[in-house]
């Protein structure tokens, strides 16, 4: 099995709690999951528009969005039904489509977690 690095932001307080139940479901060590807010580790592009937008590598390959939620799944094996299934272009279209809409509520949903701590 080869090692998915995914990159996130660490001072989200979403990106956090969805991050931290993550690496419960990474048994395996699958992952490394690399804090952006916090400067330290390589970053194979801008550091805003990691921030701004989930990236990973898959295999040497740099993804984003919905593909490197993807990726992730499919590193997870709770989850990999769901990462194979987003090989399919519709269905990645579909979640990107999501991903985008996220995106958009994003802003409202950290404050709101920002609040409750």
């Amino acid at each position: 099995m080869s090692t998915l690095e995914v990159w996130f932001d660490g001072d989200c307080p979403l990106c956090r709690r969805e991050i931290a139940l993550l690496r419960r479901l990474d048994r395996q060590g699958a992952i490394v999951f690399t804090d952006v807010a916090t400067g330290e580790g390589h970053c194979p592009i801008d550091r805003a528009e990691l921030l701004n937008r989930f990236h990973a590598r898959e295999d040497g390959r740099l993804v984003s969005g919905a593909e490197a939620f993807a990726a992730m799944w499919r590193a997870i094996p709770l989850l990999a039904p769901l990462g194979r299934l987003a090989r399919n272009r519709y269905v990645l279209a579909v979640l990107e489509r999501l991903y985008l809409a996220f995106l958009r509520v994003r802003p409202g949903l950290q404050r709101a977690l920002g609040r409750l701590g």
